[in-house]
C-alpha cells in the first residue's frame, strides 16, 4: 500500500488536518537507523512505498532526465559512440535540453513513441532503419550505437538484447543495449549499475600486461594530482587506464589487457564481477574515503594483498596535518551533508564528527552498502538526523538552526543561509589529495560566509546556460556517485 502520511499525522497529498499539529518531514537518527539494520529500512527510504517528492532542491537529482552523468551521458563514455533514445516525447524533450547544457547533443538521436507504438510495439521494428539514418548523417562515422529504452519498454517487457542483435546484423555496426529504467532503481541491478556493465561490455580479453590496471568507478577522470597515480607507478604499474580518457575504440579495447581492475565506487562492482567472469580479469576494491587514517590503512591493506609497496606516508602526513589544522580552527561548527556530491555522505559525516564537528543532518537515500558507514556515524554522532530527499514529507522541511556549512548541491539548497560547498565537479577527488582539497574548499567557504541564497541556488539547480550564460560542469555524485536514486537518465 502506498503511504502518503509517513506518520506525520496528516495526509501529505491534500493537506488535510494541516492545522491539527505541526507537520515535520520524516527523519531518523543515525543510532535508530543503525539499530534497525539493512533488513528493516523505513519506508521513507524506499521509493515504491510512497510517491516520490521532487522539490526544487532535488528535482535535478530525482528527475528521469537527471543532470550530470545519468544513463545517457554515462553510456556515451564509450568512445566513437552515439545513442538512440527510444522513448515517449516527454523523455525525449527532457533529454534534448540536458544534452545541450551538458555538451553531448550532437551524439544524441531520438525515436519517439506514440500511443499506437505502446500498444503494438511497432516502434521496435523501426530501430534498424533509424540506425542507418544515424550512420548516414554522422561525420565522422560512428562505430557504436547504444539503444536506450525507458520505463515504457520495461512495462512492455521488451527484450532489448534480442532487438540489438537483430539491428547489428542488419546494419553492420556494433549495437549495445542500455536501460533508463527509473522504476527499477531499487532493484538488484539498478540503472546506474547496469550502465557501468554496459560501458565495459565491449571489452575482449587481450594478452595480459602485468603492469596495466583499469580504474573503474567514475565517468570522468580522477584528479591527475591524486597520490593514487604515483603510488601505483611506484608499485610497478606503468599503465593506468580510465575509460573517460579513451578517445578511440581502439584505445578502449586495450583495456582488455589489464592485469586487474581497481574498483573505486561500489556501483562498479557488478561490472567488475562481469569482467572477472567473462575475461578472467580479477578486481580489488578501494573505497573513496575522507578520513586520512582510514585512507592510509586502506592503502596498506591493498599493498599487502597484492604483495606491493604502497608507501603513502608523505601524502598521509600532509592530509593529517590539514585535517588537524581544520579541526582546531572549526571544532564545534555545524555541518549539513547531502548526497549530491563526490563523497559517500554517511562516511563524510562520520569523518567530520570524528574531527569534532557537529553534523545535525544528512540528506541522502540509502543502500545496503551504506550501512557500515551508518554504523560508524552512529558511534560518533548518534543524534545526527537522516532525511531522504525523495520523501513527500520533505515538503515540510525547515533547516536546523545555525548550520555553518553545507556540503553537496542538495544540502546547500536545503540550508540556504549556510556556506555552501557543492563538491560535485567532474574532476573526481580521491585519496589524501581529495581530503586536502575538500577541507580547503570548506575553509574558503566558511571564511567567505554564505553567498546570497537565491543567487546561489538558481545557478546550482538551473545552470548558467538556462539563464543565458556558460554551462557549469556538473556531476551528481551520486554513491556519484550516490545510490541508485542517483541520476537515472
Amino acid at each position: 500500500m502506498i503511504n502518503l502520511q509517513e506518520n506525520t499525522g496528516a495526509c501529505l497529498g491534500c493537506g488535510a488536518n494541516a492545522g491539527a499539529a505541526e507537520q515535520k518531514p520524516f527523519s531518523i537518527t543515525a543510532a535508530e537507523l543503525a539499530a534497525r539494520g539493512k533488513d528493516d529500512v523505513p519506508d521513507a527510504f524506499i521509493p515504491n512505498c510512497h510517491l516520490i517528492y521532487s522539490s526544487p532542491e532535488t528535482l535535478a537529482y530525482n528527475s528521469p532526465g537527471a543532470i550530470g552523468f545519468g544513463t545517457k551521458r554515462a553510456g556515451l563514455v564509450i568512445p566513437e559512440s552515439v545513442m538512440l533514445l527510444v522513448s515517449p516525447s516527454c523523455c525525449g524533450r527532457n533529454s534534448t535540453i540536458l544534452s545541450q547544457t551538458e555538451g553531448y547533443a550532437e551524439r544524441m538521436f531520438y525515436l519517439l513513441q506514440n500511443e499506437t507504438d505502446l500498444v503494438t510495439g511497432r516502434h521496435l521494428d523501426k530501430i534498424p532503419e533509424a540506425i542507418r539514418e544515424i550512420l548516414d548523417v554522422c561525420d565522422p562515422k560512428r562505430k557504436v550505437v547504444l539503444i536506450c529504452i525507458t520505463c515504457t519498454d520495461a512495462l512492455l517487457g521488451t527484450d532489448l538484447e534480442r532487438i540489438c542483435r537483430k539491428a547489428q546484423e542488419e546494419t553492420g555496426v556494433t549495437v549495445v543495449p542500455s536501460y533508463m529504467y527509473a522504476l527499477e532503481r531499487e532493484g538488484t541491478k539498478p540503472p546506474m549499475v547496469a550502465i557501468r556493465q554496459t560501458i565495459y561490455s565491449l571489452l575482449e580479453r587481450r594478452k595480459v600486461q602485468p603492469d596495466m590496471v583499469n580504474l573503474l568507478g567514475f565517468f570522468s577522470p580522477i584528479d591527475a594530482d591524486s597520490e593514487l597515480f604515483p603510488l601505483l607507478r611506484n608499485a610497478g604499474i606503468r599503465t593506468i587506464n580510465q575509460v573517460s580518457e579513451m578517445q578511440t575504440l581502439e584505445e578502449y579495447g586495450k583495456m582488455g589487457a589489464a592485469n586487474f581492475n581497481l574498483v573505486l565506487d561500489p556501483l562498479s562492482r557488478y561490472a567488475a564481477e562481469d569482467l572477472r567472469e567473462r575475461l578472467n580479469m580479477p578486481y580489488v576494491e578501494l573505497a573513496r574515503l575522507y578520513d586520512p587514517d582510514r585512507i592510509h590503512h586502506q592503502y596498506q591493506l591493498f599493498g599487502a594483498a597484492l604483495g606491493i609497496d604502497m608507501d603513502d606516508s608523505e601524502w598521509y602526513a600532509k592530509a593529517a596535518e590539514r585535517r588537524d589544522a581544520f579541526a582546531a580552527k572549526y571544532r564545534g561548527k555545524r555541518f549539513a551533508v547531502g548526497e549530491m556530491g563526490n563523497a559517500n555522505p554517511f562516511e563524510l559525516a562520520g569523518t567530520l564528527a570524528r574531527m569534532g564537528m557537529e553534523v545535525p543532518m544528512v540528506v541522502s537515500n540509502l543502500t545496503e552498502a551504506d550501512f557500515p558507514y551508518v554504523r560508524n556515524l552512529a558511534e560518533v554522532s548518534p543524534d545526527t538526523r537522516i532525511y531522504t530527499g525523495i520523501s513527500p514529507s520533505m515538503v515540510h522541511f525547515q533547516p536546523p538552526e545555525n548550520i555553518d556549512a553545507a556540503i553537496g548541491k542538495d544540502a546547500a539548497a536545503y540550508c540556504p543561509e549556510a556556506a555552501g560547498v557543492e563538491w560535485n565537479g567532474e574532476k573526481q577527488p580521491y585519496g589524501h589529495k581529495g581530503v586536502i582539497d575538500l577541507l580547503d574548499a570548506l575553509d574558503e567557504a566558511l571564511t567567505r560566509g554564505g553567498s546570497a541564497p537565491a543567487e546561489r541556488n538558481e545557478k546550482t539547480f538551473y545552470g548558467e546556460t538556462l539563464r543565458g550564460g556558460k554551462a557549469d560542469q556538473r556531476n551528481p555524485g551520486g554513491h556519484g556517485n550516490r545510490s541508485e536514486t542517483e541520476g537515472q537518465a
